[in-house]
């Protein structure tokens, strides 16, 4: 797995849960979140606070959820 495969998720998908990525990827969520955080200090993605529901299902506890965000790119007048 390598950033560029981070980047693509996140973009189709917009947002994901971090369980929701480890399946995808095949990964531990802790080698997940070491990557993500690389993505989160080039300020292209946000992790929401704790407690966000993931998409209105009532199977996971909101607690133990941690959602990231795709941001995309601003675009600034001259």
């Amino acid at each position: 797995m390598i950033l560029s495969e981070i980047r693509a998720y996140l973009q189709t998908h917009k947002r994901a849960a971090l369980k929701d990525m480890a399946c995808r990827f095949n990964t531990e969520p802790d080698a997940l979140r070491g990557m993500l955080d690389k993505w989160i200090a080039k300020g292209r993605v946000e992790k929401l606070p704790q407690g966000t529901p993931c998409s209105g299902c009532t199977l996971c506890d909101p607690g133990d959820i941690e959602i990231y965000v795709w941001k995309e790119a601003i675009c600034l007048p001259d």
